[in-house]
C-alpha cells in the first residue's frame, strides 16, 4: 500500500517532503490560505491550488484507508481473509475496486442465489460448470426438493443459473474488464417518454427527446440536462453497450463474460443452460446495475464540472476591481413601485434613502430629476450605481439627465448587478444592520456597496443567489457549498481585510476566525473603540494563540500605532522587519518610502534559522508595496444608446458589453437588453478552444457582433468573430450608427439570472439557455 504522501506528492508532480509537510500543518489546524501565504518556506512553495487539491485528495485517501480497514476486519471474522485477498484490498486505489473485492464476502439479503444454496442446489450448479457434457435436466433430478420451493426440474435448474450468475457478479476482475469495455463503447440514449411530446414542459428537452452519444464523451451541460429531464418525468435515460446491433445477436457483454470464464460454448450437453448463465449474469443482473453505477459516476463527474464553473465565476465576480471609497448613491429601479435611492459614505455608512416615482403610472420625471440633483449635491455624490434590472435602462436614462443639470464635480454612473439584492433585503443580517429599514431601500443600500467593494458586500449573500452558477440545484449541495466557501475564504484572505471597518462576515472568512470570533471582535471594536495595534486582537474573547497566528496577517490596520500592521507582513515576522530598518538606520514610518533600498537588500544577511531567504523576500515585497491588491483595476464599459430591448437589435451590429457568466459551451455577455446574449464556445475566437475561460472570464468588456435575435423565445447569439459575416434578413431596422456612446457598466456586473443556465437542457449548446426565470 502506497502511504498517502507519496501518492499525492505523484498526482502534483511534487516532493514528498512538500506534500508530509503540508498534510503536518493541515492536521495541526492550519488554512490553506495561511499555508499558502505564509509558509511556503516549510512547503517549499506550495500555492492555494495545489493546497486545496492536496486537502481534498487526503480527506479521501484516508476515508479510503477507513474503509480499508473495515472491510479487511469484516472479512476476517469470517475467517475468509487470504494473503493474496488481502494484498488485494491494501493496493486497492478507489473506493470503486475496494467495494468490488469486498462485494463476495458483504452481508446480503436472501438472493434467489442464496435461497437455492440454502436448498443444497449449489453443488449441482458447481458440477455442471466442471463437466459441459453432463445433461442439466438429468443432473437436476436429484435436487428436486419440494419444501423448499423447488418442486421441478426447472426451478432447480433456475436456482442453479442464480447461483452462478450471482458468483460471476461479485468477480471483481470480470466487474473492471466490463466497466472499461462500457467506458470505452457505450452510448446514452435518451428517449422522451410517452405522451410527453407536447407538454409545454418537454420543450425545454426536446434535443433529448430521441439523442445518444458516447457516455464518457457528453459535456457536463448535456449530462445534467438530460438527468434533469429523467427527474422530471420527460425523459428515459439508457445506457446502450452496442449501439446500433439488432437486439436478437449477443451483446459485446455477454463476449467479453465468456472470455473471462475462458468458456467455447458449441454444442455441449450444457451449452445451453450454461447459455443462460450467461445471459441471465448480464441482462438480469450486471447490465443494470453497471449501467447505474456508470451514468452515476458520469453524472459526479458533470457536477464535479458544474462546481468548478460555478467556483471560477464567483471567483472572477468576487475579485471584481472595486470602486473604491467614494460617496456613492445605490438606485435599485422600479416602474410601478417606484426607483428605491440608498446614499453611502466613503466607508459604507447609510446617510439618506428614499423612493422616486419617474415612471408610469406616476410620470413623476422632472420631480424625480429635481430630487436626484437635490441629493448629488447635498451629500457630493461621487458614483451612482444603477442596478440592472427592471427599469434599468429608463432608470439609467432618468439619472444621465438628473446629472446633467449639476454644474460641477459631476457623478459618474455605473449598471452594477443587482443579483441577490433581493435576498440580502430579506435576510436577518439586513434586518440586523438595518431593523427600520424598509426591505425595499435595503436592496438599494447594497447595490451601493457593491460598487464601491464588490467583495466586502457579496460575502454577505448567498453565493447562490449572485447568479454565476450553472445546473446549480442539481448538484451536490453540500459539495458545492464546501467548493464555495474554499472559493469566498481564499478571495477574502487574499485581498486582506481593514480590522476596524470590516462586517461580521467579512470577518468570519478570514483564515482561523469563526463566526463568534468575528462577533467578538466586532464587539470589542464597539467597546474598546478602533484597534491601533494587532496585538490587540489577543485581547479579544474566545480569539486564542492559534487563531491570532492564522488571522493575524490577513487582518490590516490603516493608520494604526505600528505602520507595519497595515500590510501583509505577519507579526511571527517583524523580527525581519526591525533587521531591514537597523540595516538601512532608518525609521520604521520611513519604511514604505524607500522602496529602491528595499530592492537592493542583502537577502543573505537577513536570514536565520527562523526565517529563510523565501520568506524574508516576501517580507521585502509586502514592504515595497504594503497596500497591494491583487484586484484589477476598476474599469467601466459603454452601452449603446438607443438599444435598450431586445426589439431594438438589428442583425450585424456590433456592440460593447461585459461577460456576466462563463459556461463549458461559452460565454454569455450583458449587452444592456435585461436579456443576456451568448457567445458559443465556436464564436469566441478563430482559434479552437476547448475552455471559454482561456478567453474570457466573469467581468470582462467584449465587443461582440449581433449574429441573431429570437425574441419570441428571448434568445440572443453573439460572436466575438468581429468579421464574421452575418446572414441579412429584410426588416425595418434602426439605422446603427451613433449608437456606441452611452452608459457606462461596472466590469465586474453580472446580471441576476442564477437560474438561467440551470433551467437550460443544452442540446445545441444554447438552445434554451436563454430560458429567464426570475427570482
Amino acid at each position: 500500500m502506497q502511504p498517502i504522501a507519496e501518492q499525492i506528492a505523484q498526482e502534483l508532480n511534487v516532493k514528498i517532503q512538500q506534500v508530509s509537510t503540508a498534510i503536518a500543518l493541515l492536521d495541526e489546524g492550519a488554512t490553506v490560505p495561511f499555508i499558502a501565504r505564509y509558509r511556503k518556506e516549510a512547503t517549499q512553495g506550495l500555492d492555494d491550488n495545489h493546497l486545496r487539491h492536496l486537502a481534498q485528495r487526503l480527506t479521501y485517501l484516508r476515508e479510503l484507508d477507513e474503509r480499508r480497514q473495515v472491510i479487511l476486519t469484516s472479512i476476517k471474522q469470517q475467517n475468509k481473509l487470504t494473503d493474496e485477498l488481502a494484498e488485494l484490498i491494501n493496493n486497492a486505489d478507489s473506493k470503486t475496486l475496494l467495494e468490488d473485492y469486498y462485494l463476495p464476502f458483504k452481508p446480503k439479503r436472501r438472493t434467489k442465489g442464496k435461497i437455492a444454496i440454502e436448498a443444497g442446489i449449489e453443488p449441482l450448479a458447481d458440477k455442471l460448470i466442471a463437466n459441459w457434457q453432463l445433461l442439466p435436466e438429468q443432473e437436476a433430478q436429484a435436487f428436486i426438493n419440494s419444501d423448499a420451493g423447488f418442486a421441478d426440474v426447472k426451478s432447480v435448474l433456475d436456482g442453479a443459473c442464480y447461483i452462478l450468475a450471482e458468483r460471476f457478479c461479485e468477480d471483481a476482475k470480470l466487474l473492471q474488464k466490463l466497466r472499461k469495455h462500457i467506458a470505452k463503447q457505450g452510448h446514452i440514449t435518451s428517449r422522451v417518454v410517452k405522451g410527453k411530446e407536447n407538454e409545454k414542459e418537454s420543450a425545454k428537452f426536446r434535443d433529448y427527446f430521441d439523442h445518444s452519444e458516447r457516455l464518457t464523451k457528453v459535456p457536463s451541460h448535456r449530462m445534467l440536462a438530460m438527468l434533469r429531464g429523467r427527474n422530471e418525468g420527460i425523459l428515459q435515460l439508457n445506457l446502450d453497450v452496442d449501439p446500433g446491433q439488432a437486439s436478437q445477436h449477443s451483446s459485446s457483454a455477454e463476449q467479453l463474460i465468456l472470455e473471462h470464464l475462458n468458456w467455447h460454448l458449441t454444442k455441449q450437453a450444457a451449452a445451453e443452460f450454461l447459455t443462460k448463465v450467461i445471459q441471465t449474469t448480464w441482462k438480469s443482473k450486471l447490465s443494470v446495475s453497471l449501467a447505474n453505477e456508470l451514468i452515476t459516476k458520469q453524472r459526479e463527474q458533470a457536477e464535479l464540472d458544474a462546481i468548478k464553473v460555478f467556483s471560477s465565476n464567483l471567483s472572477d465576480v468576487l475579485m471584481a476591481a472595486p470602486a473604491g471609497a467614494k460617496v456613492t448613491l445605490g438606485l435599485d429601479p422600479g416602474l410601478r413601485t417606484g426607483c428605491k435611492l440608498a446614499v453611502v459614505d466613503a466607508t459604507g455608512k447609510l446617510l439618506y434613502t428614499s423612493t422616486i416615482f419617474p415612471h408610469a403610472p406616476q410620470n413623476h420625471w422632472q420631480k424625480s430629476i429635481r430630487t436626484l440633483v437635490n441629493v448629488f449635491r447635498q451629500f457630493k455624490v461621487e458614483l451612482v450605481a444603477i442596478g440592472n434590472g427592471t427599469g434599468s435602462r429608463e432608470s439609467d436614462k432618468l439619472v444621465a439627465e438628473a446629472i446633467a443639470q449639476v454644474e460641477d464635480n459631476k457623478p459618474k454612473r455605473i449598471i452594477v448587478s443587482e443579483a441577490g439584492a433581493s435576498v440580502y433585503s430579506a435576510s436577518e443580517l439586513a434586518a440586523t444592520e438595518f431593523p427600520e429599514l424598509d426591505v425595499s431601500l435595503r436592496g438599494a443600500v447594497s447595490i451601493a456597496r457593491r460598487l464601491q467593494d464588490p467583495l466586502a458586500e457579496l460575502v454577505k449573500i448567498d453565493p447562490k443567489a449572485i447568479g454565476v452558477g450553472q445546473y446549480q440545484h442539481d448538484v451536490s449541495q453540500s459539495q458545492l457549498s464546501k467548493t464555495l466557501d474554499d472559493v469566498i475564504e481564499d478571495c477574502v484572505n487574499a485581498v486582506g481585510v481593514d480590522l476596524n471597518s470590516a462586517s461580521a462576515q467579512l470577518l468570519t472568512r478570514v483564515s482561523g476566525l469563526n463566526k463568534t470570533m468575528a462577533k467578538n471582535i466586532i464587539s470589542y471594536r464597539d467597546t474598546h473603540g478602533r484597534f491601533t495595534d494587532r496585538k490587540q486582537l489577543k485581547k479579544v474573547a474566545r480569539l486564542g494563540p492559534k487563531a491570532f497566528e492564522q488571522a493575524a496577517g490577513f487582518l490590516r490596520i490603516s493608520q494604526g500605532d505600528n505602520p507595519i500592521d497595515q500590510s501583509g507582513v505577519h507579526p511571527e515576522t517583524y523580527p525581519v522587519v526591525e533587521k531591514i530598518i537597523s540595516q538601512l538606520n532608518i525609521g520604521v514610518a520611513e519604511l514604505y518610502n524607500h522602496s529602491e533600498q528595499l530592492k537592493s537588500l542583502d537577502i543573505s544577511s537577513l536570514t536565520c534559522d527562523s526565517f529563510g531567504e523565501v520568506t524574508v523576500q516576501d517580507v521585502i515585497d509586502e514592504l515595497v508595496k504594503p497596500n497591494r491588491d491583487p484586484r484589477p483595476e476598476f474599469k467601466t464599459a459603454q452601452f449603446a444608446d438607443g438599444i435598450s430591448t431586445i426589439a431594438d437589435l438589428e442583425l450585424g451590429m456590433v456592440l460593447e458589453g461585459v461577460v456576466s457568466n462563463v459556461a463549458s459551451f461559452g460565454a454569455f455577455v450583458d449587452i444592456g437588453v435585461h436579456q443576456d446574449g451568448l457567445v458559443h464556445i465556436s464564436s469566441l475566437t478563430d482559434k479552437f478552444v476547448s475552455d471559454p475561460r482561456d478567453l474570457v472570464k466573469a467581468g470582462d468588456i467584449v465587443k461582440v457582433k449581433v449574429t441573431e435575435v429570437d425574441a419570441s423565445r428571448n434568445r440572443i447569439s453573439l460572436t466575438m468573430r468581429l468579421d464574421e459575416a452575418v446572414p441579412v434578413k429584410a426588416n425595418k431596422a434602426k439605422p446603427a450608427a451613433n449608437k456606441n456612446k452611452g452608459k457606462a457598466h461596472q466590469k465586474p456586473a453580472a446580471k441576476p439570472k442564477a437560474n438561467k443556465l440551470e433551467n437550460a437542457a443544452m442540446g445545441n449548446a444554447f438552445a434554451d439557455a436563454f430560458a429567464k426565470l426570475k427570482k
